[in-house]
């Protein structure tokens, strides 16, 4: 526990004490509460001033409870005394004991607090939160402010959309507010795939003190108890705006929110509805469950049917979005761990201001080799990798009326493992040679893991874990009390976090794991989980680093004796991400920087690999010691991980295209860009082909606007037609992309980026084999139809896979040094002249 202060002058406070007699103390007044609270004012030491208003011979060491301290200054920097709150509390029907003792709860001084600085009377009750936004909160508001203003005054009086490419825990919610307040916008749709994040949404709009008088509608009220004359914001899913009734009709519940016209239709957590495939992991492991409900239906920009004048995409992982073209440089705003972390450590430590940073807790991820005794009967592929979703499968077992694992013993010697209790078939030593800094064996570890997330691979594995950790013999995990948020059973939506809360409490006095294959993955806060277990497969950055910053969400505390109420108690100051399959982790993390930022080449991947582990350490246990591993390492780490066969597969991947509609209107407007196409032998008669699918597909998207789908068997055939066009021409491209990799190895130069490539193969050979000129080619990247960064990503990945074959090949072994408790492996360049220190 971290205690953050700040070296600063004494300020006026205000305070409010209890003690054991009033604690609970049934109210007699016109509110209905219990609890008396005596609330005073200071220029001292909270605490000190207390105490002198108990006798000395009090039997209690202390005899009261200080429940809450705050400055008492306004926001014009004028100060206010313990009178104007004992006023105010008596205005708004607070009864007053005697002197300064009042029937009031701790939220209610809190609201009192808020409105004196605000100067503001709040309407509503639980109205008191009064942060600021941080400076990239604001840059984002301003950028994003200043796009849609721009197109919203030009004549053209376009939609506009915008992207927030923002890391887990940035703040979207709050953010978009502001937003929201800046642009003087009063109808607000915000739609998700993800119903557990109305909470979120709610609780913002209805506790901060920016936000009074605005009104949030959701499947738990009605809209027609709304006054229309308020700002309102409207919480829907997909699937409820998009669904319709059997006979085709819109939802009646939904009527309302189809013939309004939005100032800005926001959705949250982008990635889920507009590329379903990236979704699909935890739609089939809650197959069962809440995701279900969201297959089949996807966002469509021409053929959504509701008015808006702005919309507003928001998600901490838009790898596939970014990958299309989407979106252009000046409609992203991005803000990474990194840029979090950095401005963490360059915060002014001598300003006046509290580091708003200070609370994001340092976020580590440790990955483990399993003991071969476990690993063996899950293995496969070519590269002999540990499956997690093999290794922890279960079923239902009639005989016992539970679920089990197929791997029962295996996975129960992996529960002891994670105490440093496992012991091997044939060592008769504990735990993993090297001794590894194991989750609940490590001093440090185990006590910075009381609660914890684990991700399973299905509904079946998390009940099945829970059972076999209820009678497993490890008395370690007897003190966690077990919640299986997943299936039917734990709730939709918000209702699965309920149990979560409920067994986690203040988070000080219990223990706690959550078992979960889908749900509370995106858009919740569970303050006290510091720690993750990724158990189960994944090849979806996506769905990795979404469930991984699950963790990095704050916990902290005001100072409870009142001293100083600026002082905070920084009760998570890191966290961790535990994964037992390496190789599939640091891909993902590989996979992860080469994407996350759209503006950058790929010859940039190394430079975002170095940024990324300076600032979220990753660890790895190879079977023999822990190892810190720097970019090079890591990305060497991944590339001897990777088959030939894994390499070629990117060269056939539509990613390295841009064949979205918009891109196609792009074509048809370019005849340049057509005639070079066309120069290719399978390109004939391109101009009118894609005439007719952009033509049959503009009538098709009316339809869908005007009836919410296609009725009739002709539409749907044609519909498929059109698909089977792209599907097509994405196989023409990709068959003369395939080409790519020879021309590179007929260069001796070692190339690192598309642009390599282009200055460096043979001319006459190029247009030969393909058809067209290198110059036709470059036009091609620069026009769009292949997306530039995904070639990049797969030059990259050819180059540092050869190169590392070579490397290997030859025997050439890497240099080590230690570093702290650890070993760093580092490229032997960058140790020129630095004594080493070699592994026995």
């Amino acid at each position: 526990m971290n205690s953050i202060s700040l070296p600063r002058p004494r300020k006026p406070k205000i305070y409010a004490f209890t003690t054991a007699q009033y604690k609970n103390t049934k109210w007699s007044g016109k509110l209905v509460g219990r609890g008396l609270l005596k609330i005073g004012y200071t220029e001292r030491d909270v605490y000190e001033r207390v105490k002198e208003q108990f006798s000395s011979v009090s039997p209690e060491r202390m005899p009261f409870e200080i429940v809450h301290a705050e400055s008492a200054i306004r926001n014009d920097n004028s100060t206010f005394r313990d009178s104007d709150v004992h006023k105010r509390l008596k205005a708004k029907g607070f009864r007053q004991i005697k002197n300064e003792w009042f029937e009031c709860s701790v939220d209610d001084l809190k609201q009192i607090l808020a409105e004196i600085k605000t100067g503001v009377t709040f309407k509503t009750k639980g109205r008191n939160k009064t942060y600021q936004m941080r400076p990239e909160q604001s840059e984002a508001v301003i950028t994003t402010s200043n796009y849609f203003s721009t197109l919203q005054d030009s004549e053209s009086r376009l939609t506009s959309h915008f992207l927030w490419n923002a890391k887990m825990r940035f703040g979207k919610t709050f953010t978009t507010y502001q937003l929201a307040k800046k642009m003087k916008w009063s109808r607000i749709l915000v739609l998700t795939f993800k119903p557990a994040v109305e909470t979120a949404w709610k609780e913002e709009l209805e506790t901060h003190v920016d936000f009074e008088g605005w009104q949030f509608v959701s499947p738990s009220n009605s809209y027609s108890e709304i006054d229309e004359n308020q700002p309102i914001v409207w919480f829907a899913s997909f699937q409820d705006i998009l669904g319709r009734t059997n006979d085709g009709a819109i939802k009646p519940k939904f009527e309302a929110a189809h013939l309004t016209e939005w100032d800005c239709v926001v959705l949250d957590e982008y990635h889920f509805g507009a590329w379903r495939e990236s979704a699909k992991e935890l739609y089939d492991a809650e197959s069962k469950g809440e995701y279900n409900q969201s297959v089949g239906i996807e966002f469509n920009r021409e053929a959504f049917p509701l008015k808006s004048k702005h919309f507003l995409y928001l998600s901490g992982t838009p790898f596939q979005v970014l990958a299309t073209g989407e979106f252009l440089e000046n409609q992203i705003f991005n803000w990474s761990h990194a840029d979090e972390q950095r401005a963490k450590g360059a915060w002014d430590k001598g300003s006046e201001s509290i580091n708003p940073y200070e609370v994001l807790p340092k976020m580590n991820i440790f990955t483990y080799e399993m003991p071969e005794a476990i690993r063996r009967i899950a293995l496969e592929g070519i590269q002999n990798e540990f499956d997690l979703s093999a290794f922890f499968e279960a079923k239902y077992d009639d005989h016992s009326g539970n679920f089990v694992f197929k791997y029962e013993n295996e996975v129960q010697s992996w529960l002891d493992l994670l105490t440093g209790s496992y012991i091997g078939n044939r060592v008769a030593t504990v735990g993993l040679p090297g001794n590894p800094p194991l989750p609940f064996k490590d001093v440090y570890l185990k006590s910075n893991l009381n609660h914890t997330f684990w991700f399973l691979p299905s509904i079946a594995s998390c009940h099945a874990m829970k059972n076999l950790i209820s009678k497993s013999n490890n008395s370690f995990y007897n003190d966690f009390k077990v919640i299986v948020a997943a299936g039917k059973e734990a709730g939709v939506g918000v209702k699965a976090l309920t149990p979560v809360n409920e067994a986690i409490r203040d988070g000080i006095n219990t223990k706690t794991i959550t078992l979960s294959c889908g749900k509370l993955t995106t858009g919740v806060t569970v303050p006290p989980w510091t720690g993750i277990f990724i158990l189960r497969n994944t090849k979806s950055p996506e769905t990795y680093f979404q469930a991984a910053f699950r963790v990095q969400s704050p916990w902290y505390a005001y100072n409870s004796d009142g001293s100083d109420p600026d002082e905070i108690l920084n009760l998570k100051p890191e966290c961790f991400v535990f994964d037992f399959a390496p190789t599939r982790a640091l891909t993902l993390i590989a996979e992860y920087n080469s994407k996350f930022e759209s503006q950058k080449e790929v010859n940039q991947i190394e430079e975002n690999t170095r940024e990324f582990v300076e600032f979220l350490p990753v660890l790895c246990y190879d079977g023999f010691s822990m190892r810190r591993l720097d970019a090079a390492s890591l990305l060497d780490y991944v590339a001897t991980g990777t088959s030939s066969t894994m390499i070629a597969k990117r060269w056939q991947s539509s990613s390295l295209l841009n064949l979205n509609r918009t891109k196609l209107l792009d074509v048809l407007d370019d005849q340049k860009i057509v005639k070079i196409l066309e120069k290719i032998t399978a390109f004939r008669n391109l101009n009118r082909d894609i005439s007719r699918v952009l033509s049959s597909e503009n009538s098709l998207n009316k339809t869908k606007k005007e009836r919410g789908r296609l009725d009739s068997q002709e539409d749907k055939q044609q519909e498929r037609e059109n698909q089977k066009f792209k599907q097509k021409l994405r196989q023409k491209l990709l068959k003369f992309l395939t080409r790519i990799p020879l021309f590179m190895y007929l260069t001796d130069y070692r190339e690192l980026s598309l642009e390599d490539v282009i200055l460096n193969v043979e001319p006459k050979l190029f247009e030969e084999v393909s058809g067209i000129t290198v110059a036709d080619f470059q036009q091609l990247c620069d026009f769009g139809v292949f997306n530039r960064r995904e070639m990049n990503s797969s030059i990259f990945a050819f180059k540092r896979f050869e190169e590392t074959s070579l490397l290997y090949a030859s025997f050439e072994k890497p240099k080590v040094r230690k570093i702290g408790g650890f070993d760093e492996i580092r490229s032997s360049d960058e140790f020129e002249g630095v004594p080493t220190e070699q592994e026995n």
